[in-house]
């Protein structure tokens, strides 16, 4: 007669493959993303698609848990940044983009990296009455302020 062991349930590791429902909330409560009502995400642990604050707090739990966690002002994507408040010059707007472009206040712009893989994002903060450069904030939306994480990992590979 033999005993057959019941199997570990596997949790959240370094490196993990997560399918996994989650909720970020701002102060106040508004959701930036959900998934609860929808199709849930994937993602691999490490690949920087969740900050690594939030990555930190999902290690140990394991496949089926449900949890919501907070992380206090800058925890989840860092203190605001002056220096990234930055001036870009009409002429080079024009040689990443059309030319004709309007910017307006709170309009949120995608930019190249310098070695042209990759995209980052600043949102519009003012424009020179003049229109020859618009000032940018090259900070995370959520910078310097706390956010609500709700999870629940539904597999980990």
């Amino acid at each position: 007669m033999s005993t057959l062991e019941s199997p570990t349930q596997p949790v959240v590791q370094a490196g993990s493959f997560l399918t996994l429902h989650y909720r970020m909330a701002a102060p106040g409560g508004a959701n930036i993303i959900n998934t609860f009502d929808g199709k849930p995400a994937t993602l691999s642990l490490g690949n920087g698609e969740l900050s690594p604050a939030i990555e930190q707090r999902l290690l140990g739990l394991p496949e089926g848990a449900r949890t919501t966690f907070e992380l206090a002002a800058g925890e989840a994507f860092g203190e605001r940044n002056p220096e990234l408040l930055q001036w870009v010059a009409r002429k080079l707007l024009n040689e990443l983009g059309d030319p004709d472009e309007r910017y307006s206040v709170g309009d949120v712009v995608q930019f190249p990296t310098p070695d042209g893989l990759g995209q980052y994002a600043g949102a519009v903060q003012q424009v020179k009455a003049q229109g020859d450069a618009v000032q940018f904030d090259f900070n995370h939306p959520l910078a310097g302020q706390p956010v609500v994480f709700e999870v629940q990992i539904i597999g980990v590979l």
